[in-house]
C-alpha cells in the first residue's frame, strides 16, 4: 500500500498544482500513510511555495520543522523556493542551530536569495554570508564563488565580484559570464566597464584552462560593444560569432544581439539584415529591431513592426511601447502615438506605465498640444512625478506658453522637497526653467521677480566645471608635492 500511495502522490506532484487544497490532501495521505520520502516532499514543498500567499509557505515549513532528522535536501530546497526575504530569514534560523549541518549548495541558495533581494539590508546579510562561506572553507567550490561573485554584482560592488574572481584557483564557463554579464549590466554602466567586459573576454580567450566561450558569453560580448557604440569592436565580435558558430542568426538570443549592437553602432541596414535572415524571433527581438529604427527617427517603419508582430503572433510588451512612443514622439507622429496609446491596453493587454504617460506627454509638448499634455496628467493613474512636470515645462519654453508655464512651474516648486530627495540641484533647475519661459516671451521684470526669489531662499545654481581647468589643477597640485623635482 505505501509503495501504491506513493507512486500516486508523485505522479500528481509531476503536474503543476492549481489549488491549494488539492495540495493540502496530498500532504494529509501523506501523513495518513507514513510516507517519508525526501523526493516527494521535496516536491511539496515547491508547490506549497509556488502559490503566492505567505500563509502557504507555512505549509512549506511545517514539512521541514515535523523531520525527526535535519535533511539538507528538504532545507536547500525550501531555501531555493522561498521568496528571497523568507530565503534568508530561514538560512538565518537554521544558522543558529548548532546541529545543523550545511552543504555547498544551501550556501548557493542562500547566496542567491540574498542577490535577488531587494531589501537595503541584503548587502550587508550576502556580506556575512560569504564570510561564513570562507571561514568555513566553501569558497573553493567554484558554484559557491560563482554565486558571490553574481551577488556582489546584482548589488552594484563590481569590484568586489572581481576581486572574487582573481582569488578563484578554478574558472568555468558560468565564471566568466558572471564577471562580464555584472560589468555590462551595472546600474549606470559607463564606457569603462564595458570594455572592461571586452578586456575580460580576451583574457577567456588566452586562459591556459582553455575554458570556451558559450552562447552566453557572446550575448553578453555584443552587449557591452553595442553600449561602446563602436562599429569597429562590434563586427569584429560578429567576425567571431560566425567563425565559431555555424549560423548565429539560428540561435534567438544571440541575432538579437547582433540586431541591438548594430542598431546602437548606427548600422541600421546590417540590423535590418540580420533581423531578416532570423528563423526565430521572440519579443526581444523585435523590440530591439523596433528600438532600432526609433533610435533612427523611422517612425512609420517602426509601426509597421507592430502589424508584422502580430502576423508572427508575437504579443508586443511594456519595451515594447516605450520604444514605439519613442518612435512617434522623434518622427512627429502625434496621431498614431495617441491612438496607440488608447489601444494598448484593450488591444494588447499592457497596461501604460508612467514611462509610456512621459513618452505620451513629450510627444504633446513637442507638437505644442500643452493643455492636452496638461490634462493627461491629471488624468494618470499614478501621481506625475518631477520629470514628466519638467519635460511640460520644457515645452512650455519651446512654444512661448508663458500661462501654462507658470501653471507648471507652481506644481514643481511644491514638489521641491520631493526633489531634494532625488538630486540637491533640482530646485535651482526648477527656477532657472521658469525664468526661462519668462526670458522666451521678453517679460523681463518677472526674470528678475524669480532671481530675486532665488536669493532669498538661498537656492543657487552649482557652478559650471572645466574638465581641462580640473585636469590642469591636478597636474598642479601633484608638481607641487613636497620632495618632487621638476
Amino acid at each position: 500500500m505505501p509503495g501504491l500511495a506513493g507512486s500516486r502522490i508523485l505522479s500528481f506532484l509531476n503536474f503543476k498544482a492549481t489549488s491549494l487544497n488539492h495540495i493540502k490532501e496530498t500532504h494529509g495521505l501523506l501523513i495518513t500513510t507514513g510516507l517519508k520520502n525526501p523526493s516527494i516532499l521535496g516536491k511539496l514543498i515547491q508547490h506549497y511555495c509556488a502559490l503566492s500567499p505567505r500563509s502557504t509557505s507555512n505549509y512549506a515549513h511545517l514539512i521541514l520543522n515535523h523531520q525527526e532528522d535535519e535533511n539538507p535536501f528538504l532545507l536547500n530546497t525550501l531555501i531555493r523556493c522561498s521568496r528571497p526575504r523568507d530565503s534568508i530569514l530561514l538560512f538565518a534560523n537554521r544558522f543558529s542551530k548548532s546541529n545543523v549541518v550545511f552543504d555547498d549548495r544551501t550556501y548557493i541558495f542562500a547566496l542567491g536569495a540574498c542577490a535577488r533581494s531587494e531589501a537595503i539590508s541584503a548587502l550587508y546579510e550576502g556580506k556575512q554570508l560569504h564570510a561564513c562561506i570562507i571561514r568555513n572553507g566553501m569558497a573553493s567550490n567554484p558554484l559557491v564563488s560563482t554565486t558571490a561573485m553574481y551577488f556582489y554584482a546584482s548589488n552594484g560592488q563590481i569590484d568586489l565580484a572581481r576581486q572574487v574572481f582573481d582569488e578563484m584557483p578554478m574558472r568555468s564557463s558560468a565564471t566568466w559570464n558572471a564577471l562580464m554579464t555584472g560589468y555590462c549590466y551595472q546600474r549606470g554602466s559607463s564606457n569603462e566597464n564595458a570594455r572592461e567586459a571586452l578586456m575580460l573576454f580576451k583574457d577567456m580567450l588566452l586562459d591556459v584552462c582553455g575554458v570556451e566561450p558559450t552562447d552566453t558569453t557572446m550575448v553578453c560580448i555584443l552587449s557591452a560593444a553595442s553600449q561602446l557604440g563602436e562599429l569597429e569592436i562590434g563586427t569584429c565580435v560578429h567576425g567571431y560569432v560566425e567563425k565559431t558558430i555555424d549560423v548565429p542568426e539560428n540561435d534567438v538570443y544571440i541575432g538579437t544581439g547582433l540586431v541591438d549592437m548594430y542598431s546602437k553602432c548606427g548600422c541600421l541596414s546590417s540590423a535590418l539584415a540580420v533581423f531578416y535572415r532570423m528563423k526565430e524571433k521572440n519579443v526581444l527581438t523585435w523590440t530591439a529591431m523596433t528600438t532600432g529604427l526609433a533610435f533612427h527617427g523611422k517612425g512609420k517603419e517602426a509601426l509597421e513592426m507592430l502589424d508584422q508582430m502580430q502576423g508572427h503572433n508575437v504579443m508586443p510588451n511594456v519595451v515594447t511601447f516605450t520604444s514605439l512612443f519613442s518612435a512617434c514622439c522623434h518622427a512627429g507622429l502625434v496621431a498614431e502615438g495617441l491612438h496607440l496609446f488608447r489601444s494598448m491596453g484593450r488591444k494588447f493587454g499592457v497596461e501604460p506605465h508612467i514611462r509610456h504617460y512621459g513618452c505620451i506627454i513629450d510627444l504633446l509638448g513637442r507638437a505644442g498640444h500643452l493643455r492636452e499634455a496638461y490634462e493627461t496628467m491629471m488624468r494618470m493613474p499614478v501621481k506625475p512625478d518631477p520629470i514628466l512636470w519638467r519635460s511640460l515645462l520644457s515645452a512650455c519654453k519651446l512654444h512661448g506658453d508663458v500661462g501654462m508655464g507658470e501653471k507648471v512651474a507652481k506644481v514643481l516648486l511644491q514638489l521641491q522637497p520631493v526633489s531634494r530627495q532625488v538630486s540637491a540641484r533640482a530646485p535651482s533647475e526648477d527656477y532657472i526653467a521658469l525664468s526661462n519661459v519668462y526670458a522666451s516671451a521678453g517679460r523681463w521684470d518677472n526674470v528678475e521677480m524669480v532671481r530675486e526669489e532665488m536669493k532669498v531662499k538661498g537656492t543657487g545654481t552649482k557652478p559650471a566645471c572645466s574638465a581641462v581647468k580640473s585636469l590642469l589643477d591636478s597636474l598642479y597640485s601633484s608638481n607641487q608635492r613636497p620632495g618632487r623635482k621638476n
